[in-house]
């Protein structure tokens, strides 16, 4: 299995939403991703009538089996509002296959996401996990508490979540860089 990386760099961040911004689904599918810190397999399967005209979602982790729920921020309601097509039915999957009834696969999302990256020049490995790590990464850095993040994430140990959002490696290479003898 390939380990992908958070999304670090804002710019970014908004040069994948560019190269996914020609199909809806998929820029909103992006945005949630990395303003929820939700795994992919919890995110796929979302209702159009769980994220539209809402301000926060309740679900059951797949993983956990935990319930989870979150406020939605600024950024997932006005995507729900612009992305969403105005004809999806409440019942119908926010992310829809080609083949009815189901929604996008694990394996879909990440070629789309792996697509975006290499057509927006993102040179990391990205793939459907670097969303969760990419909102924990930036939540770090904007300065949310590392044991929240733990409990976002559900994670044992601090260390665990340090290491998950990249933090760890960024901070070696800062004692590497700093020491120049």
């Amino acid at each position: 299995m390939e380990i992908v990386h958070p999304i670090r760099c804002t710019s970014d961040i908004e040069r994948m939403k560019a190269a996914l911004s020609k199909n809806p689904r998929d820029l909103l599918m992006f945005i949630i991703g990395i303003n929820s810190g939700l795994r992919i397999s919890d995110i796929l399967p979302l209702r159009v009538d769980q994220v539209r005209g809402q301000t926060e979602l309740t679900i059951r982790e797949g993983k956990t089996g935990k319930t989870k729920t979150f406020r939605f921020n600024q950024a997932i309601i006005d995507a729900a509002a612009e992305l969403i097509p105005n004809g999806a039915a409440d019942s119908d999957y926010l992310f829809p296959s080609r083949k009815a009834g189901r929604p996008i696969s694990r394996v879909q999302a990440y070629r789309i996401l792996s697509g975006a990256a290499r057509d927006s020049g993102v040179t990391d490995s990205i793939g459907c996990h670097s969303l969760r790590k990419t909102f924990g990464y930036h939540a770090y850095k904007a300065g949310v508490d590392l044991s929240l993040l733990q409990s976002i994430f559900n994670h044992a140990a601090q260390d665990v979540t340090l290491r998950y959002i990249g933090i760890t490696q960024d901070k070696i290479d800062d004692v590497y860089a700093a020491i120049n003898l």
